[in-house]
C-alpha cells in the first residue's frame, strides 16, 4: 500500500474503507509479535516515529487511553506531551480552530479523548496535522480497533463471527456498529427501549449492507455467539444514573448468559468495569474472559493507527 497524504485523521471507522482498516489492523499484528520478550519501554526496530511528537489532550479522565498512548510514542521512537482540557485557553474560551491552529505548529499529530464530537470535528477540520479521535460521545474508534486485535488474537478471523453486545447504545456500541461492515461480522445488539443506538448509525449500517440487528431479547443476541461485549450502563457524563441502572439490569452479563453463546465464545468489556453491575465477577475474571488482552491490545493497535496518520505503514 502507498503512503497516505500528509493529513490522515482517524475519527470514525466508517470514514475509512475496510482495505484500509484490515491494512492498519494487520500492522498491528506485526508489532505486536515483534515486541516479544522486549522490555515495555525498549524503542521498536528502526524507530519508525523517531523525531515525531503527538499532543495528547484529555477533557475526560483516562487510564488505558493516556498509557497506552504514552507507551505507543515511546515504543515507536517519538514523544508525546499531554494536555488537560481544563487547563488549556481552550477551556476559558479560545475557539477550537484557534486551538487547532496553534497545537499543529508544535507537534506532528494530535489525540484527543473529548466531551464533544462536533468538537473533535472541528480540530480536524482545522488541523494541519492529524487528528485521532480517542473518545467522544459518539464513537470509540481506537477501542473497537483494539477489540478486533483481540478477537483476532483469539478465535481467528472476524469475517463472518457472531457478536453480541448487551446494554447501552453507547459511543462504543456506535463504533461496533461500524466495525461490523467495515470488517464484515453479523452484530446483534441487546439494548431496552430508551437506550438504543443512534438510528442514523443503524440507518448507515443497512444502507452499507450490514449485518447488524437491534432485540430487546438478550436470549437471542447472545445465541451461538462467537464473542459477547458490553459496557458501563453509567458514562461519563450521564445524569439519569437510577433510571439506566433498572433499565440495563436484565442485560447484565452473567454465567447463564455466556452459556447460550458458543462454548469457546470470549467476554470482552472496554474497562473500567462496574462488577455486578453489567458483568458478574466470575464472567470477569472466568476463562472466556479476555478484557486483560483486549486492554492491552490499545497500544498495538494504537500504535498501528498513529504510523497510518504519519505515512510510516
Amino acid at each position: 500500500m502507498t503512503n497516505p497524504p500528509s493529513r490522515c485523521h482517524f475519527l470514525d471507522l466508517k470514514d475509512l474503507p475496510s482495505s484500509l482498516l484490515r491494512h492498519i489492523l494487520d500492522a498491528a499484528k506485526l508489532w505486536k509479535e515483534a515486541r516479544r520478550g522486549l522490555p515495555k519501554g525498549a524503542v521498536d526496530t528502526g524507530a519508525p516515529l523517531e523525531g515525531y511528537a503527538l499532543a495528547m489532550i484529555f477533557e475526560k479522565s483516562s487510564t488505558r487511553t493516556r498509557i497506552s498512548f504514552e507507551m505507543a510514542m515511546q515504543q515507536l521512537g517519538g514523544s508525546s506531551v499531554v494536555l488537560q482540557g481544563d487547563t488549556m485557553q481552550l477551556g476559558r474560551g479560545e475557539t477550537v480552530a484557534d486551538t487547532a491552529k496553534v497545537i499543529s505548529r508544535y507537534v506532528d499529530a494530535i489525540m484527543i479523548r473529548a466531551n464533544s464530537h462536533a468538537a473533535v470535528l472541528d480540530l480536524a477540520a482545522n488541523s494541519d496535522v492529524p487528528v485521532i479521535n480517542a473518545l467522544t460521545d459518539r464513537s470509540h474508534p481506537c477501542q473497537l480497533m483494539a477489540d478486533m486485535l483481540t478477537i483476532e488474537d483469539h478465535l481467528g478471523p472476524v469475517t463472518g463471527r457472531k457478536i453480541a453486545w448487551l446494554g447501552d447504545g453507547n459511543n462504543v456500541a456506535t463504533s461496533l456498529i461500524e466495525a461490523a461492515v467495515r470488517f464484515d461480522f453479523e452484530l446483534v445488539l441487546a439494548c431496552p427501549e430508551n437506550y438504543l443506538p443512534a438510528a442514523d448509525v443503524l440507518a448507515w449500517a443497512q444502507a452499507e449492507g450490514g449485518h447488524v440487528t437491534v432485540t430487546a431479547d438478550v436470549h437471542k443476541a447472545v445465541a451461538n455467539a462467537d464473542a459477547v461485549i458490553t459496557d458501563t450502563w453509567v458514562s461519563m457524563g450521564d445524569k439519569d444514573t437510577e433510571a439506566r441502572i433498572k433499565a440495563l439490569a436484565p442485560y447484565q452479563v452473567n454465567d447463564a448468559l455466556m452459556a447460550r453463546a458458543k462454548p469457546e465464545a470470549i467476554f470482552l468489556h472496554c474497562l473500567p468495569a462496574h462488577r455486578g453491575e453489567e458483568v458478574t465477577n466470575s464472567v470477569m475474571d472466568g476463562v472466556q474472559s479476555v478484557v486483560w488482552d483486549e486492554a492491552e491490545n490499545r497500544l498495538h493497535a494504537q500504535k498501528a493507527v498513529l504510523a497510518w496518520c504519519l505515512g510510516k505503514i
